[in-house]
């Protein structure tokens, strides 16, 4: 059959793949250029020295402002799911989105400490509502016939995803440090406007099922919830009221409240989960396993995390960043991670098919394992990092791209895995709910880290280091011993 000149057109316009893959990508690419330009500067400019048009913060409430920011940004993914499903569904979801990002990067470029962290709170929610609901959206591409195209159109997909994160500190980060701070931050927000105007004009592409909304809520239902979201919301507008006038407000009644919601949250869901009477006792029992590899993700993330400010701002200040006489910003580091994601990412998939042919591809737990005595051994790395910038020396900028490169094999060993794991160890009731979960292991180890920020430890101190390469090497090391266990309580496990 002679195939319309139209065919080529609606279905293979974008490597091959229908058309509004390529609005998708480009979305995201320029959703993820924002962010992690923003993100490569956040720290930086957090501890920067006034005099240098910083905020001038201590290192430690930089890294705990940065690290709560960072939870936040992963929390935030379950009500975004959730507004998208009952409310907006993913297309206007991530319209949505997509201008009250825009809205936070213009207002971190306004010079107030007041509008910097209104920017932050407006960027944490719409990258929550943006992770929650742009890749259903690519999914929906490829239901029925084109669904043996769906690994291969997130294999697309991530690569927008990586070069956004790979340009983004090379742009904006030598801006923001080279020039000023916050005109870094409004070429983040030009970024996210150039992916808005994008996605409006190639959302006819986009399928009609991204249209929906999974399960509405009548009108009764949303009035109700309406109602009572605005009287939680009295709550704490009468507490920093009180607060405010009576002239004892601090940053710490920010930081506190949200790392205890970030550890209490995930907490809780898991426990509610766990002991939800209507799951089987097979069920059960694989949440239980579920949430060992839970806490083991948090441990991992709480290292890999710290790459965006402890080991951010070590390179702005105990970093020597010429190369062969050619002076480079600080910032240019968090290029290093998506850079090696693209050279290596396709090498670990093909690694994995090979060693699957011949039946030897390790299992989940082992992967898991790998990952996480790797980012511990990132951080052993960084102990003579440390070492070499004592005495007011600067060190090798060579530790910190080793420290990034060891990071990026224990992510692409760990970070797959845990989705994967996720998917397996999901109870049915749950199934839609736990990738959700999933985010909310970051969430967890990034607030840890915000704790031991706020409770005064050192976090580029020996004592501190040693004692998280400790920490995440023995939780590794338990899991290969208990493997076995762990892999019988999968389902199609190998």
């Amino acid at each position: 059959m002679v195939s319309t000149p139209e065919a080529p057109e609606t279905t293979r316009t974008f490597f091959g793949h229908p058309r509004g893959l390529s609005t998708l990508f480009l979305t995201e690419m320029w959703e993820r250029f924002s962010y992690y330009g923003m993100r490569a500067l956040l720290a930086v400019y957090l501890a920067a020295p006034k005099s240098e048009g910083g905020l001038g913060f201590p290192d430690n409430t930089a890294i705990a402002i940065f690290s709560v920011y960072l939870s936040m940004v992963y929390l935030l993914t379950l009500p975004g799911g959730w507004v998208s499903d009952r409310f907006l569904g993913p297309r206007k979801a991530v319209t949505v989105a997509c201008v009250i990002i825009m809205i936070g990067h213009f207002l971190l470029a306004v010079p107030t400490e007041g509008f910097f962290f209104a920017g932050l709170f407006f960027v944490a929610i719409g990258s929550g509502l943006v992770k929650a609901n742009i890749s259903t959206m690519v999914g929906h591409l490829y239901e029925g016939p084109l669904e043996w195209r769906r690994d291969s159109a997130f294999t697309i997909f991530y690569m927008g995803i990586n070069l956004g994160a790979f340009f983004a500190p090379l742009i904006i980060g030598t801006i923001g440090q080279k020039v000023d701070y916050h005109l870094g931050f409004a070429v983040a927000g030009v970024g996210m406007a150039l992916g808005l105007l994008q996605y409006l004009l190639g959302r006819r592409w986009l399928s009609p099922h991204s249209d929906v909304v999974p399960s509405p809520m009548d009108a009764a239902h949303r009035r109700a919830m309406v109602k009572k979201g605005l009287l939680w919301l009295l709550v704490p507008v009468a507490v920093y009221t009180v607060v405010g006038l009576s002239g004892h407000y601090t940053l710490n009644w920010i930081t506190v409240p949200l790392t205890v919601l970030g550890l209490v949250i995930p907490a809780w869901t898991l426990m509610r989960i766990r002991r939800d009477p209507d799951l089987s006792p097979a069920e059960q029992q694989r949440m239980t396993a579920y949430v060992w590899l839970f806490v083991a993700a948090a441990v991992f993330w709480m290292i890999y995390d710290q790459g965006g400010s402890t080991l951010n701002i070590f390179a702005a200040k105990n970093t020597d960043t010429d190369i062969a006489g050619i002076d480079f910003p600080s910032s240019w580091f968090q290029s290093l991670n998506p850079l090696f994601i693209m050279a290596l990412g396709p090498v670990f998939a093909w690694l994995w098919q090979w060693l699957a042919a011949r039946d030897k591809e390790p299992s989940t737990p082992v992967k898991f394992a790998v990952g996480l005595i790797l980012v511990g051994l990132s951080f052993a790395v960084f102990l003579p990092a440390l070492a070499a910038a004592s005495g007011g020396s600067l060190a090798s900028p060579m530790w910190l791209a080793v420290i990034y490169l060891v990071q990026t094999v224990g992510e692409l060993c760990l970070s797959p895995v845990g989705l994967s794991v996720t998917t397996k160890l999901a109870p049915e009731k749950y199934g839609s709910q736990m990738m959700g979960v999933w985010f909310l292991a970051v969430t967890a180890g990034d607030c840890v880290t915000s704790l031991a920020s706020l409770a005064g430890a050192n976090l580029d101190g020996r004592p501190f280091v040693v004692a998280e390469v400790a920490v995440a090497v023995a939780v590794g090391v338990l899991i290969l011993v208990y493997r076995k266990r762990i892999s019988s309580r999968f389902v199609g496990h190998h």
